[in-house]
């Protein structure tokens, strides 16, 4: 017998050889039919796969991130038997599973090519294979058995990805009569995939090798219930209307230009104004919390970024090193403002009694991102942080922690994101080389993390191998209005930058200290939570806000004194707006002040010149009634 035990902490106890499949079943066969694989001991398996010893074991279904990875990855080995079957001779790359369904890369016999209009075809042929229930079925080969398998298939793909595996550790899957390379995990059978689309096709090349061959990329999701598929689909079609990049232009916040280059935004003036007021926003939290705001080069010495670790980690996909005139001196475009604010730390003596110093600055970086994954506001070459970095003993490290942690929680909250999940992200122990300072460090930061959430009872997820390569942090992962989620604002505790920059302050006991170094950025990038915050609101951001809240429409140019007038009272009352005195009708105006997503319009006419009132429309609801200026600006602010 084993010992078996579920994440409640109920331990049961099972024969040895029993699968997971088998544990859900002595639950409920509910449960058994929702399994889609297994997580035993940390390690996501086959729900299928005999377990011999005791274990902890989490069952897996659609509703974990993992259970749908399992399925996404089996989807692809489906996709894939559908071609095979289509296109004899076909020859297969990697077909992993990504956010949002999988891909797989193929390369099509001879000189056939696949297109958009083949994807309906090559969905028939998923749904009738998926339908025969095929099982995935596991087998451990050796590497002579798996070389002449693929030999033989002329796959000369898969053949060089079993140049970098060791014997002994390769497995195949079967389903249905197709076999693929690959180490799992595997759903029970195809019948769990109901509903299958095929989104789109890319070129890309072999391992990402621009001098390799290109192969084809065709790209998919499925679910579990053809539902699912007709709400993800319709949530596709209302994120196309809410993009950012589309809303940017037609709401003239934004530009690119290829002039200036690709990923380097220009901020238009309403963008600005915007960008302006949320930066207003934090600064004034800052200044209540007791920070100190510092301006810091775009540029540093090579050194510098070597000295912190920067270089060694990031430098190969960096800008490259600009060259000055004096023969050896380097200088980089700034990857991060943390380097700059231990020097600041660092350019005079400190005791114990000045800490903690928190420094603040929305400060530049710009890191060399590759075109192609380049995307509007959310993925660019410049961009600008809300950084601040706080260096305090180690005993204050709690306290400053669960200060920025409350922080955080505030913006999100005034910026309607009311629905998120705390991510502690630490170190990956497998992995140690990706990572700076001693374990004794880790440790330390990873604790102090996991007792300030606990203290004020953050519910959190964790994930291994996540952390900045210098500290664990604490990421918040936000749903939009969509339910989709972001990472916006994180925290992180570093022990290490101190020690590297050899940062110290003058204890009470008149002895050299290393301090605790806390980086903060509850906006994370502000280009980034820009665009987010534009298709979360679709456009319709906070009324505090918008750059114009209102526009005044008068039905002829002869109200134009009137209205003029109004705009004047208004904007004694800091309420922002204009006058739209273009010759339009009426209705005109009020069409386009909606694709405008101006918050209100104020229409005047004779009724409303004779009575010092103004017609107040809201936008996207309709004609809120007659008002005086007066009772508009307290109707107004009452929103605020």
């Amino acid at each position: 017998m084993i010992n078996i035990t579920f994440p409640d902490g109920n331990v049961r106890a099972y024969e040895s050889g029993i699968n997971a499949l088998g544990i859900a079943q002595s639950i409920s066969e509910g449960l058994a039919r929702n399994v889609l694989s297994a997580k035993v001991n940390g390690t996501v398996q086959d729900a299928t796969l005999p377990i011999h010893e005791d274990a902890e074991i989490q069952l897996l279904t659609w509703k974990d991130k993992d259970g749908k990875a399992t399925f996404w990855h089996s989807s692809a080995h489906l996709m894939a038997e559908a071609l095979e079957a289509l296109y004899p001779g076909m020859k297969f790359g990697i077909g992993p599973a990504i956010d949002n369904g999988f891909y797989y890369d193929v390369d099509p016999p001879g000189n056939q090519q696949i297109s958009a209009n083949d994807l309906q075809k090559i969905e028939q042929k998923m749904v009738e294979l998926a339908r025969k229930k095929s099982p995935y079925v596991r087998k451990e080969v050796s590497k002579k058995e798996a070389v002449a398998y693929f030999k033989e298939k002329g796959d000369e793909y898969k053949l060089e990805l079993l140049e970098d595996l060791e014997d002994g550790s390769i497995t195949f899957y079967e389903q249905g009569g197709f076999v693929d390379l690959c180490r799992g995990p595997h759903l029970p059978d195809t019948g769990k995939i109901k509903a299958i689309k095929l989104m789109s096709l890319a070129g890309a090349y072999w391992r990402g090798d621009e001098k390799r061959q290109q192969m084809t990329r065709i790209y998919g999701i499925t679910f579990p219930k053809q539902k699912e598929l007709k709400e993800y689909l319709e949530l596709l079609e209302e994120a196309k209307k809410r993009d950012h990049r589309k809303l940017g232009q037609e709401l003239e916040l934004f530009m690119f230009s290829e002039r200036v280059g690709a990923g380097l935004p220009i901020w238009l003036p309403k963008g600005h104004a915007i960008r302006e007021r949320l930066m207003n926003f934090m600064r004034d939290e800052q200044v209540k919390r007791g920070y100190k705001t510092v301006t810091t080069p775009h540029i540093g010495k090579k050194e510098l970024y070597m000295t912190s670790g920067h270089y060694e980690k990031y430098g190969e996909d960096s800008f490259q090193p600009i060259h000055t005139p004096k023969d050896g001196e380097e200088f980089l475009l700034k990857p991060m403002n943390c380097p700059h604010h231990c020097e600041i730390y660092a350019h005079r003596p400190h005791s114990y009694k000045e800490l903690p110093l928190r420094i603040a600055e929305f400060g530049t970086v710009y890191r060399y991102e590759q075109s192609g994954e380049l995307h509007g506001l959310s993925r660019v070459r410049g961009f600008t942080q809300d950084d601040a970095h706080i260096f305090c003993t180690p005993e204050q490290l709690k306290g400053e922690f669960l200060d920025v942690l409350d922080l955080t929680t505030t913006v999100l909250s005034k910026m309607g994101f009311d629905s998120f999940t705390a991510q502690i992200s630490l170190r990956d122990p497998e992995t140690p080389e990706k990572y700076i300072g001693s374990k004794e460090n880790w440790e330390n930061a990873e604790r102090a993390i996991i007792e300030a959430t606990q203290e004020v009872g953050l519910e959190t997820v964790t994930e291994l191998g996540e952390a900045a390569f210098y500290g664990p942090k604490l990421d918040f992962m936000v749903k939009d209005a969509l339910n989709r989620s972001w990472q916006l604002g994180t925290i992180q505790v570093d022990y290490n930058l101190p020690d590297r920059f050899e940062l110290e302050y003058i204890g009470a006991d008149n002895q050299p200290h290393r301090p605790v170094m806390i980086h903060r950025a509850p906006f994370g990038s502000m280009e980034r939570f820009f665009s987010i915050l534009i298709e979360h609101t679709a456009g319709k951001l906070p009324l505090w806000l918008m750059p114009e809240q209102y526009a005044i429409l008068p039905i002829s140019e002869k109200f134009s004194d009137y209205s003029q007038n109004i705009l004047d009272q208004l904007a004694i009352k800091d309420i922002r707006g204009y006058v739209d005195n273009r010759n339009e009708t009426i209705g005109r105006k009020i069409r386009d002040t909606e694709l405008k997503k101006i918050p209100f319009m104020l229409i005047v006419g004779e009724k409303e010149v004779g009575s010092g009132s103004v017609a107040v429309r809201r936008q996207g609801e309709g004609d809120v009634g007659s008002m005086k200026i007066e009772e508009f600006a307290e109707y107004f602010q009452e929103l605020l």
